[in-house]
Formats: structure tokens, C-alpha cells, sequence
């Protein structure tokens, strides 16, 4: 590990489980992992839109522990099982990253690793602007 190598830490048992983080800062980069929308007790609420907005709260934690923040991200891609929950995650991600506009992949996946899930969302940010 470098000197400008920051590992950044949700706290989620997988991370050390399965040998990743929620983030890493490399240099005026950051790549925030895909970011499930789980609350810490475990729970899942059903609804596409809040799904997605839960995933910005971790991903926006992370980018501010690493020293940037949601204006930073410069690439956004984003899961979802059901293309008929595109509109109200669309709406989260218009909410959140409209006047930032990052490029934007959004695919149709046949599952994601939990069954509650609709969404997953992952980022990558650049603290040059």
C-alpha cells in the first residue's frame, strides 16, 4: 500500500469477509464500491426509490470520508433487477447528481446478491475540478 492509497470503511462485515472496501482514494480519485442499499440493522426497505437513496447516503459518507463529496463524482453506474424501477431510481439519481451530471451507465441485471435488493449503485469520483 502507498502513502496515497486511502482505504475508506462502512463497517459492513463483508468488507473484511471478502477483501474489499466500501472505497478507496487513490491520488484526487475515489472508487466507491457497489453500495447495496442495507441499513445497519440488516433491513431492506422494499421501495426502488428509497432503495436508491439509501445507496447515496453510504456512497455520499464514504466520498466525504475520503475528502470529496457528491459535486466530485465524475462516473456513476447502477444495477437494477426490474427496468420497470428505472423512473423512481432516476429520480434519486437526478435528485442527487443533476446539476453534476457524471456519465451514467444503467443496466438490467437477472439478480443482485440479495434478493431484496433493486438496486445497486457504485461512483468514481475526481477531486480536480
Amino acid at each position: 500500500m502507498t502513502n496515497d492509497r486511502q482505504l475508506i470503511s462502512s463497517g459492513s462485515p463483508f468488507e473484511a469477509r471478502v477483501g474489499y472496501s466500501r472505497a478507496v482514494r487513490v491520488g484526487e480519485r475515489i472508487f466507491v464500491s457497489g453500495t447495496a442499499p442495507t441499513w445497519p440493522d440488516g433491513t431492506v426497505d422494499g421501495d426502488p426509490g428509497v432503495q436508491a437513496q439509501r445507496c447515496f447516503e453510504i456512497i455520499e459518507r464514504a466520498l466525504v470520508e475520503g475528502g470529496g463529496g457528491l459535486a466530485d463524482v465524475v462516473r456513476v453506474r447502477v444495477y437494477l433487477v426490474d427496468a420497470g424501477d428505472f423512473e423512481a431510481i432516476a429520480a434519486v439519481l437526478g435528485a442527487r447528481l443533476g446539476t453534476v451530471r457524471p456519465a451514467n451507465t444503467t443496466v438490467v441485471v437477472a439478480a443482485l446478491l440479495d434478493p431484496r435488493w433493486k438496486v445497486e449503485i457504485e461512483v468514481e469520483a475526481c477531486l480536480t475540478r
